[in-house]
């Protein structure tokens, strides 16, 4: 569930940054951050390329045409 991902992912703050004391706060709202900036990222689902792009222009030969 989110809230025990939340809490894993704010102990492994935790200990990546040395384990220091009173800043459970801090390493909890980076959590949050991170967790739903990942749900997020997975709602979107992966970028597909805009199949436009570069659709029907022709090669950049430098102003010169190859020889035949």
């Amino acid at each position: 569930d989110r809230e025990e991902r939340i809490r894993r992912r704010a102990h492994e703050i935790w200990e990546r940054e040395g384990r220091p004391e009173g800043r459970e706060r801090e390493h909890w709202d980076q959590a949050v951050q991170e967790i739903e900036a990942e749900d997020s990222e997975a709602e979107r689902g992966p970028v597909m390329p805009d199949p436009t792009v570069g659709a029907g222009s022709e090669p950049d030969t430098g102003g010169t045409k190859p020889p035949r």
